[in-house]
């Protein structure tokens, strides 16, 4: 769907968008190299959870989702005012981290790495593709996410950091559609000029 929605969207077809979803338990892998010694299970355990592998097109090494984690996708045309990579990555940043803010959680960036922190913790990750300036893949929210799943690999190649969730970092479940709907918000807000 996502494929057919960039060639949709590069033809003018389709206004800009997000899909916001949550996976079923997998394991992603992107195109750098060496993504899958990141997997730190055994094909028998990940297969006893029911938890595929896939690579993808994306960039970034291996990450999880799973239910509990909102995953965003979006399929922008960064022509012609956006046409710059890092102010793109930056922006989903900013996206996750206004919403960390929402719930009273204070998150930011770790100069060198991509994604939302709070203190050596990810709560987001980011994997994006661009080409010819139409955007696919997206970002990984952590909110009610198991994070023990986590530990079938090592999250975005990054041995020496953990990762968190807002039901953690808040002590509480949050509802998935109110948390949709803050991301929906601070989306339209940090690319209202597009």
């Amino acid at each position: 769907m996502q494929k057919a929605l960039v060639e949709e969207r590069r033809a003018g077809r389709v206004p800009n968008l997000l899909l916001l979803l949550q996976h079923p338990p997998v394991i992603t892998l992107g195109v750098r190299g060496g993504s899958r010694s990141n997997i730190t299970a055994s094909g028998a355990l990940l297969a006893s959870r029911g938890i595929e592998v896939h690579d993808t097109g994306r960039g970034g090494d291996v990450t999880y989702h799973g239910p509990g984690q909102i995953v965003g996708y979006p399929i922008l045309d960064l022509r012609p005012d956006r046409c710059d990579v890092h102010r793109y990555v930056r922006d989903l940043e900013d996206v996750m981290i206004r919403v960390c803010a929402d719930y009273g959680v204070a998150a930011g960036r770790i100069n060198g790495l991509s994604g939302a922190w709070v203190g050596s913790e990810k709560i987001g990750a980011i994997g994006v593709r661009i080409s010819r300036w139409i955007t696919s893949h997206g970002f990984a929210f952590n909110v009610n996410t198991k994070l023990d799943d986590f530990q079938l690999i090592v999250p975005c190649g990054i041995a020496d950091r953990g990762v968190t969730s807002l039901q953690k970092l808040t002590g509480r479940a949050l509802s998935i559609e109110d948390v949709e709907g803050r991301i929906t918000h601070r989306f339209a807000e940090v690319f209202a000029n597009m």
